[in-house]
């Protein structure tokens, strides 16, 4: 009887730790589930900011070319501008020849014209604003002021810098196209010689009676001082 009973306590000790073991057991499961999930999203976040992390490094890497770029537009630019500003100068310096070749011709002409009772030419600057010298002055003022370019900050240098370290065994991008300009034609001056022939001629159309004749004379003394003009 006694032996049943011990083996009775027994079997129920048994049945009792199996319980607690059990439930011990439905605790770790459920924890381990709850930690196996936590470390799927995990693992899914972590993917996603490597994924993002990818595309900043994309985008970085886009915005240093085209600021590397944009330097090298800059360079060309300013060689551009230079040039342009060298080419006024030279126009300026022939613009004020012609004016200075122009003004003791005119006068003379004047001086001629007078002698005749005909009325002098009108100036340059009366027949059109822009032939005057002083708009030429005014116009180099303008062309000549100084543009600041703004600072470029440290970090965007720096970042140019490194692209054009990783970009220098890349050609020269096309972008750098050469640029045309046209100059504009020399003004036309009339020589001495021609003005005074004109002259000459007007005052030898006043003298001759055909009438006829004399038309077709002034008509192509007009058609010179028109060329000349």
């Amino acid at each position: 009887m006694m032996a049943d009973e011990q083996e009775i306590m027994c079997k129920l000790e048994n049945i009792l730790e199996i319980r607690n073991k059990t439930i011990q057991m439905q605790k770790i499961k459920s924890r381990l589930k709850i930690e196996f999930e936590a470390l799927e999203s995990e693992e899914k976040h972590l993917k996603e900011y490597k994924q993002e992390m990818d595309l900043l490094l994309q985008e970085k890497m886009a915005h240093v070319e085209e600021l590397r770029l944009i330097h090298a537009d800059i360079n060309v630019m300013e060689s551009t501008i230079k040039q342009s500003e060298n080419d006024l100068n030279k126009l300026l310096e022939t613009t004020r020849r012609l004016h200075d070749e122009y003004k003791p011709l005119k006068e003379h002409v004047d001086a001629l014209r007078m002698t005749l009772g005909l009325h002098r030419l009108p100036n340059l600057n009366e027949e059109e604003e822009k032939l005057s010298l002083d708009y030429f002055e005014k116009q180099k003022a303008e062309w000549q002021k100084e543009t600041h370019e703004p600072a470029i900050p440290e970090s965007l240098a720096a970042a140019a810098a490194a692209a054009q370290q990783l970009q220098v065994s890349r050609k020269q991008d096309a972008r750098q196209t050469a640029t045309f300009r046209q100059q504009p034609p020399p003004m036309k001056c009339m020589p001495a010689a021609t003005a005074v022939c004109c002259v000459f001629v007007l005052f030898f159309c006043a003298k001759i009676k055909s009438n006829r004749f004399k038309s077709e004379m002034q008509h192509s003394v007009v058609l010179m001082f028109t060329v000349f003009q």
